[in-house]
């Protein structure tokens, strides 16, 4: 038997972020479906309240879709200053409860609450107390999952949001994963849904019998860590001082895409993702990459690399356009798109002006 204490993770994951946020700063949005982002052709949905989400309005659709869907859609540019500012509340309160915080983005992190920082009874109690101190800081609501490990804490955010939190225990892990559909498992997005889906495989159940090897020659080097998955298992430790390489965001597509216009504005999306991680790490890259997948799930990349460090986030957003449109004319619809900075470059080493202003 093992003498190492059971670790106590909490996902914390913010309710809507941004549309939350504009919701709170100007009442008359309140109740309403709000998308931040931009309205024109070239528009895209950076995020969606929950009233917009009934419409199946999302973050990276294209804007003139959304409209589609919700004609009483209410588009607010984004203010990424102001959601930095309110992350950095929301660190402020982690702080209090624990040393062990990893960011995952502006919106959501990994707490270890292992050693007790608080004083409180439970982890349970812990994630609610977090949860009471972000409303009280910042007026805005946030949801939980605690667990003994990072991959379940995830999974258990997403069960009672918005505003409510759920815990998987060590006797109900195993068994939890197995009841659940492998298209909700974080790391597996729509495209290996599918592919799983196709193999017999819809629930945890059906991944927890396949054996390695069968899983290896299907998924070759993520086997390892779909096998473990399937038995609640993950020993990754919350890391607050991981070195990034890189920052990257992609997204499937709901359905092939052959319109530039549809293509460029999943590509900002991805772009504003990237400028907002960058912005809020103060971490600046000077290489920019694109990369896209074909129908036929051909993956190709293309990458530039800049004389100085992408501190812009219009240079970001015009340098990943002009990446992806070097693919035109396309002989294939295009099924997923990403953008990922590279070669970081040292706060000391970042002279000269941007390349473009806003």
């Amino acid at each position: 038997m093992s003498d190492t204490p059971v670790r106590k993770i909490i996902h914390i994951d913010m309710d809507a972020f941004f549309a939350s946020v504009e919701q709170r700063d100007d009442p008359t949005l309140r109740g309403k479906p709000v998308a931040v982002g931009h309205a024109g052709p070239r528009g895209v949905v950076a995020a969606a309240s929950y009233e917009a989400r009934t419409f199946g309005v999302r973050s990276a659709l294209p804007s003139v879709t959304a409209l589609r869907r919700c004609p009483e859609l209410i588009f607010v540019p984004p203010r990424f200053e102001v959601y930095r500012a309110v992350s950095a509340q929301v660190h402020v309160v982690f702080a209090e409860f624990t040393d062990l915080i990893q960011p995952l983005s502006l919106d959501e992190a990994y707490l270890d609450v292992t050693a007790n920082k608080a004083g409180l009874p439970t982890a349970w109690a812990t994630a609610k107390a977090i949860r009471a101190r972000i409303r009280q800081e910042t007026g805005l609501t946030a949801s939980a999952g605690v667990s003994y490990n990072k991959f379940l804490a995830k999974l258990a955010s997403d069960h009672r949001k918005p505003d409510g939190q759920f815990a998987v225990t060590p006797d109900m892990g195993p068994s939890w994963v197995e009841a659940l559909p492998v298209a909700k498992f974080h790391g597996v997005g729509p495209v290996t849904a599918r592919k799983m889906h196709a193999l017999g495989i819809r629930t945890g159940a059906d991944l927890k019998n396949k054996p390695l090897a069968w899983l290896a020659q299907h998924f070759g080097s993520s086997a390892q860590w779909y096998h473990d998955i399937a038995r609640g298992i993950d020993e990754r430790p919350v890391n607050p001082n991981r070195e990034r390489k890189s920052s990257g965001s992609e997204t499937t597509f709901e359905r092939d895409l052959i319109d530039p216009a549809e293509i460029e504005a999943g590509v900002l999306r991805m772009a504003d993702d990237v400028a907002g991680w960058c912005e809020s790490r103060q971490m600046f890259g000077r290489t920019v990459t694109v990369k896209a997948k074909f129908a036929d799930f051909r993956q190709v990349t293309r990458s530039r690399t800049l004389p100085q460090a992408v501190v812009d986030a219009d240079v970001l957003r015009a340098t990943s356009v002009e990446l992806v449109r070097s693919l035109y004319p396309l002989a294939l619809g295009i099924r997923l798109v990403g953008v990922t900075v590279s070669n970081f470059v040292a706060a000391d080493e970042r002279t000269g002006m941007p390349l473009f202003t806003r």
